[in-house]
């Protein structure tokens, strides 16, 4: 039985040139009001450099900051309107042409990112991942986001346990994974053909 081939791929900093979050927070609150927000953050900016916070308590804290209360359907419009309109500009020509070279050979192409599903999902649908492994936000029982995520932020050793739910046993496909940085080396790590910061 000929085994499957996978091809996983980080989002910011390798599929995109820059982080993703940090512009969306603009693009949802506007610069006035996000740059205050993050002013509001700094403290715990702060925390987190000399690590009193781990990587997903400030993410939770901005999250919560900026959308706690939010509808999810109204976060989930913004982000396919910012998927739509904002992170094609932002994708590597590179990374682009092997994406589709790995689509014409027929290899299963997954999105495997710490930054949120409201805004990834829309944008790999339209660019044909099979499907994306990513971090998603919490909402309470009338909808509304709490600013936590579900589960465990989808960075460093979550990233092979989320494909390896997904795909089942490693020893089952190929891997090539395509990833930039310190969340990326567990699944570099298990891959036959990893990619650090190049195609």
């Amino acid at each position: 039985m000929n085994k499957s081939i996978v091809a996983a791929f980080d989002f910011d900093h390798t599929l995109i040139d820059r982080d993703s979050l940090l512009p969306f927070l603009f693009y949802a609150q506007g610069s006035i009001k996000a740059s205050a927000k993050l002013i509001s953050l700094i403290p715990d900016f702060i925390r987190y450099l000399i690590r009193r916070l781990s990587r997903q308590e400030i993410k939770e804290r901005i999250l919560t900051c900026f959308f706690k209360g939010w509808n999810y359907s109204d976060l989930e419009e913004l982000g396919r309107e910012y998927a739509a309109d904002v992170l094609d500009r932002y994708v590597k020509k590179e990374a682009l042409q092997k994406l589709r070279w790995h689509q014409t050979q027929g290899h299963r192409c997954i999105l495997v990112s710490a930054s949120p599903n409201f805004y990834l999902s829309p944008w790999a649908g339209r660019h044909g991942f099979e499907t994306v492994l990513s971090s998603v936000l919490q909402t309470d029982p009338q909808s509304h986001v709490t600013g936590h995520l579900i589960g465990i932020n989808c960075w460093g050793p979550e990233k092979v346990r989320r494909l390896l739910d997904y795909l089942g046993p490693r020893e089952g496909f190929h891997l090539y994974a395509y990833g930039d940085s310190r969340g990326d080396s567990e699944l570099l790590a298990i891959a036959d053909f990893p990619f650090y910061q190049s195609f």
